[in-house]
């Protein structure tokens, strides 16, 4: 099989996966490209997506929040936030033996050439292996560290009336995004007081849970990004509420029968660096089915989104409850 990223691209092209070093080396972070299917041993994804892809291909998988698999070696493909890279590399060195050979490897517009200064930070060493594609790899080993150093990523700041956990590698880290404030607000004017059955879908950091919790109402959160669903588990804890929260790839990880009063979202539209529609087309023509009787999906969305078409399809009838030029506030209902 052809590799079909430009990192993977370089990895083939040089051989990678024949060198001894990395025999049976683990893809972090991976690309969604089936070659790493073959060419990796395994992989550990914070995307449930990714996940679902890799294990449906029979390959083992983990997530970086549970118990990190033994590995020989390891090959961190570079994401766009340098923050999140920063916790991939302590990550790496916090749970791999010392001396673990390491390659990373990204584009150039994705800010791999800064690899070689983070490595150094690290104490690491940093050999750059090639370079095409406009894509590079550099090769090290794992350093252990004298503190945990992945455990001091999670933060805690405070919006309103509350307390919200963030991380690197979830949306908005450290900030209330400018258009959940607006949706927030929407709602805050258009909510009744009777306590719904409530979907949040794309929970990040858990704001939207919480300020409903807050409110009575019963929510289940879901976020494709294990990052966020850890947050919002922290977020909901640091108020003293509960919420039922899932790892999802939009509504794979609920049960096939779950039916809600309201579905509420500020769907992502970027992978990386690339604009990505699918998950949240996928949102609103499934929400229907998700919805009983008088059901509502809510979303918030760049006023320059195209979604407007995708909700008519799929619920005929929507209108705008909010619009600052920026952002919208969609509201669409179950007949």
């Amino acid at each position: 099989m052809s590799a079909q990223t430009p990192s993977c691209q370089l990895l083939n092209r040089d051989a990678f996966c024949h060198d001894d070093d990395f025999a049976g080396f683990w893809a972090i972070s991976p690309p969604d490209d089936p070659w790493l299917w073959h060419a990796a041993a395994g992989g550990v994804s914070a995307d449930e997506a990714v996940l679902e892809r890799w294990r449906g291909a029979g390959q083992p998988v983990a997530s970086p929040l549970g118990q990190a698999p033994a590995m020989p070696a390891a090959v961190l493909f570079w994401p766009k936030a340098l923050k999140l890279a920063g916790w991939w590399l302590d990550w790496l060195n916090q749970s791999l033996p010392h001396g673990t050979p390491l390659a990373v490897v990204g584009e150039h517009g994705g800010g791999v050439r800064r690899a070689a200064h983070m490595l150094a930070e690290r104490a690491m060493a940093c050999d750059k292996r090639d370079s095409a594609r406009r894509c590079s790899v550099f090769v090290s080993k794992t350093r252990r560290p004298a503190e945990p150093a992945a455990d001091a990523a999670w933060e805690r700041f405070t919006a309103g009336e509350l307390t919200l956990a963030s991380h690197p590698g979830v949306f908005g880290h450290g900030k209330v995004d400018e258009g959940t404030a607006l949706l927030l607000e929407t709602l805050a004017g258009t909510l009744g007081k009777t306590p719904l059955k409530v979907l949040d879908l794309g929970c990040g950091d858990g704001i939207i849970s919480a300020w409903l919790a807050r409110r009575g109402h019963q929510v289940t959160a879901v976020d494709v990004n294990h990052f966020a669903v850890e947050a919002t588990r922290r977020t909901l804890a640091a108020n003293g509420l509960e919420g039922r929260v899932l790892a999802s790839d939009v509504y794979s990880g609920l049960e096939p029968d779950a039916r809600f009063d309201l579905i509420v979202s500020n769907p992502p539209f970027h992978q990386e660096r690339d604009i990505d529609y699918g998950p949240a087309g996928r949102l609103i023509r499934e929400a229907p089915a998700r919805l009983g009787r008088g059901g509502q999906l809510a979303l918030v969305a760049n006023a320059f989104l195209p979604y407007a078409a995708t909700l008519g399809h799929a619920f005929g009838e929507f209108d705008v409850l909010a619009d600052n030029r920026r952002f919208r506030v969609y509201r669409a209902w179950v007949q």
